[in-house]
C-alpha cells in the first residue's frame, strides 16, 4: 500500500503518467517496468522490430505467462477442492486456462481495449485477447514476481470474475458429452466433414455435420475441424433436449437399423427422462468416451488472426 502511494506521487511528474494509471486500474498496483506490459499487448501482426531486426510482440511473454498461469491456477484449484482426485483437478484447471475463458476475462477487465494489432489482420481470431491475457501474466511475473502474479489472480480475477464451484461443473466439451450420451443410449453417432471453404478474407473454414443413426442432428462451422465438430455437437445436444419429434425419428431409425436394441433403448430413455435438464459433471468422462476421444487424430487448425478494430491512442 505504501509503495503504491509513493509510486503515485512520483508518477504525477511523469509525462506518460496516464499509461501507468491505465495499467493500475487493471492491476491494482503500479508497474515498475511499463515497457514489458506494453509489449504484452502487441500482437505479432503489428510487425514491429527492434534496432537489431528482432520482432517485438507478445509471443514470448505468452509462452511464459502460460506456464505461470498453469502453476497459479493449479495451486488455487488444489487448495479449494480438498480431497478431489487428480482428473477432476486437471479438468477444472483446464476450463479456467482455456482460450475461451481467458478471452472472456481479458474483455471483462478491459484488456481488449489496449491490445494493438494491424488493421490488415483477418477477422476471425477470437483468441487474440486470451493470448494477450497470458502475455500480461508473463509481464507481471517479469516485473513483480510470482507472488504478485498470484495476488493479481486471487484478488482481481477469481474474486470478481470466476466462481470456482460453478466452473468445475461447467460443460465445455460438447463432443465428449454427445459421445457419452450416444454410448449410454446405444446410438450411432458420426461426424462428417461436408465442406471446406474460404471466408471473405480467404481463410480456410470447415463445415461439419453430425449424424445420429444416419439422421442429420446438427451442423457446425469453424476455423478448424475441431471447432466445427464442437459447434455441430452443441446443436445436436440442443435438438436432443428440446425436439421431441426429432427424438421419435431417431428411435424409429434405431428400430429399423437395430431392432433388437431399439426396445431396450426406449426403456432406458424413459427411465432417465428429464436427466438432460440437470447440470452434468463431464470433467471425467467414462472410460469408453475417453478412449474414443484419445483415438481421434489431432487435427490442424488454421492460424487465426485478430477480429476487432485497433484502438487509437
Amino acid at each position: 500500500m505504501l509503495r503504491n502511494q509513493i509510486d503515485k506521487i512520483r508518477l504525477l511528474f511523469r509525462k506518460d503518467r496516464e499509461s501507468y494509471f491505465c495499467f493500475y486500474r487493471i492491476l491494482g498496483f503500479f508497474p515498475r517496468n511499463i515497457k514489458v506490459y506494453q509489449q504484452a499487448l502487441l500482437h505479432k501482426s503489428t510487425s514491429l522490430r527492434s534496432e537489431k531486426g528482432r520482432p517485438i510482440n507478445n509471443e514470448r511473454l505468452e509462452f511464459l505467462g502460460d506456464a505461470i498461469l498453469d502453476a497459479i491456477v493449479g495451486d488455487i484449484v488444489y487448495k479449494h477442492f480438498e480431497g478431489r482426485r487428480e482428473g477432476f483437478l486437471t479438468n477444472t484447471r483446464s476450463k479456467i486456462v482455456q482460450r475461451e475463458t481467458l478471452n472472456k476475462l481479458a474483455v471483462e477487465i478491459g484488456l481488449d481495449k489496449l491490445v494493438k494489432y494491424s488493421t490488415r489482420s483477418s477477422s476471425h481470431n477470437s483468441y487474440m485477447y486470451g493470448n494477450a491475457f497470458e502475455a500480461f501474466i508473463g509481464a507481471i511475473y517479469l516485473d513483480q514476481g510470482y507472488d504478485r502474479c498470484r495476488q493479481f489472480m486471487e484478488k482481481k480475477i477469481f474474486k470478481n470474475h470466476i466462481d470456482l464451484d460453478k466452473m468445475s461443473r461447467k460443460e465445455v466439451n460438447f463432443k465428449s458429452r454427445l459421445i457419452e450420451w450416444s454410448q449410454k443410449n446405444k446410438m450411432e453417432v458420426s461426424f462428417e466433414l461436408i465442406e471446406q471453404l474460404l471466408d471473405k478474407d480467404y481463410n480456410p473454414m470447415f463445415h461439419t455435420e453430425v449424424r445420429i443413426e444416419g439422421l442429420s442432428a446438427g451442423t457446425g462451422t469453424g476455423y478448424s475441424k475441431k471447432e466445427s465438430q464442437q459447434n455441430a455437437a452443441q446443436m445436436a445436444l440442443k435438438k436432443i433436449k428440446n425436439d421431441n419429434d426429432f427424438m421419435e425419428e431417431i428411435l424409429a431409425a434405431k428400430e429399423q437399423n437395430s431392432p433388437a436394441e431399439a426396445e431396450e433403448v426406449k426403456e432406458e430413455m424413459a427411465e432417465t427422462e428429464g436427466a438432460e435438464n440437470t447440470e452434468y459433471d463431464f470433467s471425467n468422462p467414462g472410460e469408453e468416451t475417453e478412449k474414443a476421444l484419445m483415438a481421434e487424430p489431432e487435427e490442424e487448425s488454421s492460424e487465426a488472426n485478430p477480429h476487432s478494430a485497433p484502438l487509437n491512442h
